[in-house]
């Protein structure tokens, strides 16, 4: 039995590749763990404010916000962290938007990320904070972009390696439906994906 969070980004809803991607992991998940929960956060439908003043004030102790503000940041940054900390399993349903993540995804990432809670320079080094926890991105694209000449355009998978590995999710495997807007590509993209997953 594990405990699973999916956060999904996409703006189509249940039409979105990448929702589709990452709900497969989840049917695959249960079933090799019976009995699992799923929290689903939904970043296109309860998206969290992008970085501003109050962030810094509430994350640095500087910024031109009001208490108030920042109080309000504190919170909604301790609630995604927790949801993070509470998870054996996060799967990141992500569509490639102008080559990269979508800005909610970035902006959910700018509360997870935070100093003295999901990573640390104690040791003077960067040292992540969350362990132990498997990663599924799930990552659908229009195009073809883990190979020839579009992958050099595909921001979004070593960004988001890079970021999660910071904060120690370093257990991730990258899971791609692609070609979703190519006839003869689109009609098998999120079951050619499901077929990349490997569950321990």
């Amino acid at each position: 039995m594990k405990k699973i969070l999916k956060v999904v980004s996409s703006v189509s809803g249940a039409a979105s590749k990448s929702t589709q991607l990452a709900d497969g992991i989840v049917a695959k998940l249960q079933e090799r763990y019976p009995g699992s929960t799923v929290t689903v956060k939904d970043l296109a439908k309860d998206p969290l404010g992008h970085f501003d003043a109050s962030h810094l004030l509430a994350f640095r102790g500087a910024g031109d916000a009001t208490a108030e503000a920042a109080a309000i940041v504190d919170k909604l940054s301790e609630a995604a962290i927790k949801e993070v900390e509470e998870a054996d399993i996060i799967i990141l349903g992500v569509a490639l938007y102008n080559f990269n993540i979508p800005s909610t995804l970035k902006a959910w990432l700018d509360h997870v990320v935070r100093a003295g809670r999901t990573f640390s320079y104690a040791t003077g080094k960067p040292e992540g904070l969350l362990k132990d926890k498997k990663v599924y991105i799930a990552l659908a694209t229009g195009g073809v972009y883990s190979e020839g000449p579009a992958a050099a355009f595909d921001f979004a998978s070593p960004y988001l390696q890079s970021i999660l590995g910071f904060i120690g999710l370093t257990d991730v495997q990258l899971v791609r439906a692609e070609g979703a807007a190519i006839p003869g590509l689109q009609e098998t993209a999120v079951q050619k994906g499901l077929e990349q997953v490997v569950i321990a």
